[in-house]
């Protein structure tokens, strides 16, 4: 093949004028028709290249010069070609038009070349990108720094306004009083004692909401019929709702939900509260729930695709703007007037479902009404429970307890709270051993000392409750065990409580604490 080649190259009749010129020096063919070659192939595909990169990046600025360089080298290449071809074509002519085709795509490269150079010198340099960038990072966590102080000022300013009123009215409260009893008036002390009630409720459910927004509310999640838990609320959401404004409820989901039952109530309520306020003038509110299977969702990755129940509230009311809608789950941000509104109910819809493993969205318009999505874990159908006889609702705190007796641990490092659950359990007719803390707690336990109840604080110094708890289910396998918290952190966020333990939130009224007990130690003591 090499030979035929190497005939056909040196084949002196086939030769054009420029090619038989070359025939002094033989060598010189070879030479001339390798390299044009070589030379056009790679000219060849190098605007094969620039065209690959200016399709597929097209934010570049110089994009424009890519496809004048692109015409340029092919051209350049085609020259090449031509002189491949005039070995033993005499082309000519068509060369010469290439060589003018290529003359004035030079001249306009070289025009632009010098007409972009000020901009590609001004072009910054590897090191000084390194430094912008450095430099970004530093104001960006500036910036996040300083949103976070705004935030937390706009928290904190909000606790404290909200809490000063609390206190305002406890503080004159007790004025009131002290002034009522100085002068002899005990019976007339009821108002003060109900604003002080009414305070105390309104700090509980600030704190709780506070809780909820930052996902650290104590949770006793357990699988329920979302299509029930609505329907079992809808008397109280027709009164709250009053007659302007029209319920429809359309409850299609199969999937069961693991959730805290009260807490998913109160998140319904908030809903429904907002949208009694958007519609002044009456309208309608639809509560839907349905399964879904959401995918991943580049726009919000938080998402976890998988199954969900979602319960949707959908109302006719004046809706939001975007700003607005961009900001309704900030803590103490309310779009109503001030006195109206905390601006937590949302920031509570939203804590609550993301510590549930769910997610919220909420879309809405002015003039066009506002849809919130509640999206929860879904699972497998419930079975259809049998019928159960509701547990008897305790006695208030004022009945009479002495029928029955029996000896309970209490610890509680606080000691106005416990010396405070001493004697309701006193006055309830039990006996009671106290214990500041886990440590000594725990020596009572396995002292041997025959109980009959636990209560424990959670966040208790050293041993926590927990810990505690754990120790007396191994020494008391049946030992009823009440859990009270305020807040314990991570460690009761999604508490998983055994058969026999019980878990009360603080603050409590003595009523509840007494209901409980007497719930937990039914059927255990004997009558005297």
């Amino acid at each position: 093949m090499l030979s035929a080649l190497s005939e056909w190259l040196f084949d002196t009749s086939g030769l054009s004028p420029h090619g038989y010129c070359l025939l002094w020096e033989p060598g010189l063919i070879w030479l001339y028709a390798v390299s044009d070659a070589i030379i056009a192939l790679a000219y060849f595909s190098i605007p094969l290249t620039l065209v690959i990169v200016g399709k597929r990046r097209s934010d570049l600025i110089f994009r424009p010069l890519l496809w004048l360089f692109a015409a340029f080298i092919l051209l350049c290449g085609m020259t090449h070609l031509f002189d491949l071809f005039t070995l033993w074509a005499p082309l000519y002519g068509l060369q010469g038009l290439v060589k003018a085709a290529t003359a004035i795509a030079s001249v306009a490269t070289a025009v632009a070349l010098w007409w972009a150079m000020p901009n590609f010198l001004a072009l910054p340099s590897m090191e000084q990108l390194r430094h912008a960038n450095a430099a970004l990072l530093a104001s960006e966590e500036q910036l996040a720094h300083a949103q976070k102080m705004e935030a937390l000022g706009q928290l904190t300013g909000g606790i404290a306004h909200d809490f000063n009123n609390v206190l305002q009215v406890i503080v004159a409260s007790l004025d009131v009083i002290e002034r009522q009893i100085a002068l002899g008036r005990a019976n007339a002390i009821d108002g003060p004692l109900a604003a002080i009630r009414k305070a105390s409720t309104t700090a509980s459910s600030l704190t709780n909401r506070m809780l909820a927004f930052s996902r650290r509310q104590t949770l006793l999640p357990r699988e329920i019929d979302s299509n029930k838990l609505v329907a079992g609320i809808e008397e109280m959401l027709r009164r709250t709702l009053g007659p302007e404004i029209h319920l429809d409820l359309r409850l299609g989901c199969r999937w069961s939900v693991s959730c805290d039952p009260s807490q998913l109530e109160s998140v319904l309520l908030n809903l429904a509260i907002n949208a009694r306020d958007a519609m002044p003038q009456g309208g309608s509110l639809r509560i839907a729930t349905a399964d879904r299977t959401l995918a991943s969702d580049s726009s919000d990755p938080d998402v976890e695709p998988g199954d969900y129940v979602e319960i949707e509230v959908t109302d006719s009311g004046v809706g939001m703007s975007h700003d607005l809608l961009s900001r309704v789950f900030e803590p103490f941000f309310s779009t109503k007037p001030t006195g109206q509104g905390t601006g937590l109910g949302l920031s509570q819809v939203y804590g609550f479902v993301k510590q549930s493993g769910g997610h919220v969205r909420i879309e809405s318009a002015p003039g066009e009404g506002t849809r919130a999505r509640i999206y929860l874990p879904g699972h497998a159908p419930l079975p259809s429970p049998a019928a159960k006889d509701q547990p008897p609702t305790g006695a208030k705190f004022d009945s009479p307890f002495a029928t029955h007796q029996g000896k309970t641990l209490v610890v509680e490092d606080q000691e106005e709270v416990r010396s405070l659950i001493v004697g309701a359990l006193a006055e309830m007719g039990y006996d009671t051993i106290e214990a500041g803390d886990g440590t000594a707690g725990l020596k009572i336990i396995e002292s041997g000392e025959p109980l009959d109840l636990l209560i424990s604080d959670v966040g208790l110094p050293g041993l926590g409750g927990l810990q505690l708890a754990d120790a007396a289910r191994a020494a008391h396998p049946d030992l009823p065990i009440l859990l009270i918290t305020g807040y314990a952190g991570k460690s009761t966020e999604t508490l998983q409580l055994a058969p026999n333990m019980e878990l009360l939130r603080k603050p409590f009224t003595l009523d509840e604490l007494a209901e409980r007990v007497q719930a937990m130690l039914k059927g255990t003591f004997h009558a005297e």
